[in-house]
């Protein structure tokens, strides 16, 4: 595996697929931002059942990157707050354009930033 191919492909396309934990059996494609060299999301629908929770659950899991998969474990950052803006800036520089927009400003807001989760490739 190499790891600047999955930044590359996470930097150059919008929907990335995730698969959280290990009782989901489908990838959903989500956004997610690479910054200083490492993998971000942010969970948008703060559902109780979601990927994000089911990480919080069970740390393991795998992203999807065009036809590869790669398996991943997943932590929240133990430097959120220092890497907070940089993200949110990741976030509107690839997202921040006609319909994405409303979403691109929205998860940048604090109750998303809560939800932030970094994804380690194994």
């Amino acid at each position: 595996m190499n790891t600047d191919e999955v930044l590359d492909f996470i930097k150059n396309n919008n929907l990335m697929g995730i698969k959280a934990g290990s009782e989901r059996t489908d990838f959903l494609e989500i956004w997610m931002v690479a910054v200083q060299n490492r993998i971000f999301a942010r969970s948008w629908g703060l559902a109780k059942r979601s990927w994000y929770t089911a990480f919080l659950e069970c740390a393991e899991g795998q992203i999807k990157c065009g036809d590869r998969i790669y398996n991943i474990t997943a932590a929240i950052p133990k430097d959120l707050n220092e890497l907070t803006e940089e993200i949110n800036h990741a976030y509107l520089a690839k997202y921040n354009f006609g319909k994405n927009s409303k979403y691109a400003l929205g998860i940048t807001e604090e109750r998303h930033i809560e939800k932030t989760m970094e994804f380690i490739l194994l």
